[in-house]
């Protein structure tokens, strides 16, 4: 007999890893978000191969159901990071200056 139940060892593993990541991801430099981002995008396409292999595998209705879901969320979590990278990726981009104003041709 467990002394503790391996659901309340799994729910503090599960709060305690939500606790770090959150430290962690605030703690980033703004150089360093974009290659996190690419970094969450790669970790999120394992997850959606594991997704589609469990769904695809699992017999039950309600295993196939929860693989469906993860796929979709997966999906998600893929997209928005790329177009959260893009956006952060046009911030680096340098803005092109206006020409100055002719002042000459506008009679000033």
């Amino acid at each position: 007999m467990d002394i503790v139940s391996p659901t309340i060892i799994n729910l503090i593993i599960f709060v305690l890893a939500i606790y770090v990541g959150y430290h962690v991801v605030w703690t980033v430099t703004p150089a360093l978000h974009t290659p996190l981002m690419a970094v969450t995008n790669a970790i999120s396409a394992i997850v959606i191969v594991g997704a589609m292999l469990a769904a695809a595998l699992t017999e039950g209705t309600l295993g196939k159901v929860m693989g469906v879901a993860a796929v979709a969320l997966a999906a998600v979590n893929i997209f928005g990071g790329f177009l959260v990278t893009r956006r952060m990726l046009e911030m680096f981009k340098k803005k092109e200056r206006k020409a100055p104003a002719d002042h000459a041709a506008s009679g000033k």
